[in-house]
């Protein structure tokens, strides 16, 4: 269940990233992908800094796009840009 979780906050992430970063993100598929990755990268981050995630529901959604949007920058860092749109 709460693998279900992550993923499902992932896809929100996901989505809220697409619209965040500019450039119109990696499609729609690759934004959930990056949501799902990066939500769990913001919760690896943010409990490595020590912030208990009892926040709830709006709490997971703020970490997760945090590290969708720090993972697509990277990515973006890395590929310079060239990852096509699936």
């Amino acid at each position: 269940m709460f693998i279900l979780w992550w993923i499902i906050v992932g896809i929100i992430a996901g989505w809220i990233t697409g619209k965040i970063v500019s450039g119109g993100g990696y499609g729609v598929f690759m934004d959930m992908v990056i949501g799902i990755i990066g939500a769990i990268v913001g919760g690896f981050i943010m409990r490595t800094l020590g912030f208990v995630g009892h926040g709830g529901f709006i709490y997971t959604i703020v970490v997760a796009v945090g590290g969708a949007v720090l993972l697509t920058l990277l990515l973006r860092l890395v590929t310079r840009g060239r990852v096509k749109q699936i």
